[in-house]
C-alpha cells in the first residue's frame, strides 16, 4: 500500500516539509486554482509537479505527485448542457498532459452541485478535538428555513421538520450564516465557490434529471473519456457520494455497492475504476467495506482511509468523522482485504498491485487548532491516522508471512 498525502499546493498550511516528516512517499493534488471546465495545461502540471518534489528551502523533498485529486467535471457535462462538449474536450486533454508528465491515477467525481456536504467543519469532542460533522436537523433546517427549495416539505418527515425549526429559531443570524457557509463550502481547494442562489440555480435546472438520466450522463462521459484514459495507460477512479444518500432533491448514482457495479459493467474496462473511499461509503449501515474490497478490489486504484461514527440506525442520519481506528467501520478488516488483493495483484503480474491510499482527514488535535489549515486536513491529525494505519498494514503483513 502506498502511503500518499493530500496536499493543496504552497498556500497549503501543512507544508511538503511536514508531509516528509509524517513519512508519505506521495501526493495526492490537483491544479485548484484551474477553473473546471478549462484543459490543465502541461506547464501548469510541470509546475506542480516542482512544487511537490522541492521543499520550503529550495532542496529536494523526494516527493512525488503520484495521483491526481480532483480533475474536476463541470455541471454542464453533468447536466448535458451549455458548454459540456467543450469541456468534455478539455478534460480528455487534461489526461493526455496529465500521461506525458508521468502521472497514472486521476480521481474524479459525479456528485451534483455539491462535492461532499457537513454541517460543522469544527464540531468539538470530548477530549478537546475537533472533527467535521453531518447533523441531519441541522441540515433541514437550513433546506427548509434557508435555502426554502421548493416542494423541501416531501423530503422530511413531520417530526423531522419539527425539529428543524426548533434548531432553526434557535440560532442566531451568525449561526445561521455560519450553516449556510458550511453546507455550501464544496470542493476541498476548489476555485469555484457557490452562493445560495448559484445552488438554487443549479437545483432548478436539475428538476428534470432523474437518478437514471444522470446515470445516463455519467455512461456517456465515461463512454468518452475511458477509451482516451484506457490508450495512455492511465487509472480513472470515481469517488463515491459524500454522503451517500439523496440530499436536496438530487440524485445519487455512486453511493452504494450496487451504483458502483452498475458503472464498472457499464464500461468495462480496467481504466475505468473507483476511489473506494472509506468514509464516504461508511456513513451507510448496509455498505459492507471489507466485502467492497474483496468484491470490487480489481478496480479500485485508489483508497480513502478515514472512519466515521454513524449517530442512528437508518440510510440517512446524522455522522462525525472519528479517529482512524475508530468509528463504524472495520479498519482493521478492510486493510486485511486491501492487502489480500494487492497480493492477488503481485501474483498475475499487475504492474499497478501496490494501491495507493491517504489518511483522509483527520482530527485537529494539538498544534491542529492553531494552524488553519484546510477543514478536515489537519497536519497532525492525520499524522496520526497515518501512524495507525502504518501499524495495522505492518502487524498484518508481519501476520502473513
Amino acid at each position: 500500500m502506498k502511503q500518499t498525502w493530500r496536499w493543496f499546493g504552497p498556500a497549503d498550511q501543512v507544508s511538503t516539509d511536514d508531509i516528509a516528516q509524517a513519512g508519505a512517499t506521495g501526493i495526492v493534488t490537483a491544479l485548484h486554482h484551474v477553473p473546471t471546465g478549462t484543459e490543465w495545461r502541461a506547464d501548469d502540471i510541470a509546475q506542480r509537479q516542482r512544487e511537490v518534489a522541492t521543499f520550503r528551502d529550495g532542496t529536494p523533498s523526494g516527493l512525488t505527485w503520484d495521483v491526481v485529486e480532483s480533475l474536476p467535471v463541470s455541471e454542464d457535462i453533468k447536466k448535458q448542457k451549455g458548454e459540456w462538449r467543450a469541456h468534455l474536450e478539455a478534460w480528455r486533454m487534461s489526461l493526455h498532459n496529465l500521461a506525458d508528465a508521468g502521472i497514472e491515477t486521476v480521481c474524479y467525481n459525479f456528485m451534483p452541485v455539491l462535492d461532499w456536504t457537513r454541517t460543522d467543519l469544527s464540531w468539538r469532542r470530548p477530549n478537546g478535538a475537533t472533527c467535521m460533522r453531518f447533523d441531519l436537523v441541522d441540515f433541514a433546517a437550513f433546506d427548509l428555513f434557508i435555502l426554502s427549495r421548493d416542494g423541501v416539505e416531501a423530503d422530511y418527515e413531520p417530526d423531522l421538520r419539527e425539529a428543524a425549526r426548533r434548531r432553526y429559531e434557535e440560532m442566531d443570524e451568525t449561526a445561521r450564516e455560519q450553516l449556510s457557509g458550511n453546507v455550501v463550502f464544496g470542493l476541498p481547494g476548489a476555485a469555484e465557490k457557490f452562493s445560495l442562489d448559484d445552488v438554487r440555480q443549479h437545483l432548478h435546472e436539475y428538476d428534470t434529471i432523474s437518478e437514471d438520466r444522470l446515470r445516463g450522463h455519467f455512461i456517456d462521459f465515461l463512454t468518452e473519456v475511458v477509451p482516451t484514459a484506457e490508450s495512455l495507460g492511465l487509472r480513472l477512479c470515481c469517488h463515491p457520494d459524500d454522503p451517500p444518500f439523496p440530499l436536496l432533491g438530487l440524485p445519487r448514482i455512486m453511493s452504494t455497492e450496487t451504483h458502483c457495479r452498475a458503472i464498472l459493467d457499464a464500461v468495462d474496462s480496467p481504466a475505468n475504476g473507483l476511489t473506494l473511499c472509506s468514509g464516504s461509503l461508511g456513513v451507510r449501515s448496509d455498505n459492507d467495506l471489507p466485502g467492497m474490497m474483496r468484491r470490487l478490489g480489481d478496480r479500485v486504484h485508489f483508497l480513502h482511509l478515514r472512519n466515521v461514527r454513524r449517530e442512528g440506525q437508518g440510510i440517512r442520519g446524522s455522522f462525525f468523522e472519528d479517529e482512524h481506528l475508530s468509528g463504524d467501520t472495520d479498519m482493521v478488516a478492510l486493510v486485511r482485504a486491501v492487502l489480500a488483493e494487492e497480493t492477488r495483484r503481485r501474483a498475475s503480474g499487475r504492474s499497478d498491485w501496490g494501491i495507493p491510499f491517504r489518511p483522509d482527514h483527520g482530527q485537529n488535535i494539538l498544534d491542529d487548532h492553531d494552524r488553519n489549515a484546510q477543514p478536515g486536513y489537519p497536519a497532525i491529525g492525520r499524522l496520526k491516522g497515518l501512524a495507525e494505519l502504518r501499524g495495522v498494514i505492518a502487524a498484518l503483513t508481519a501476520a502473513n508471512g
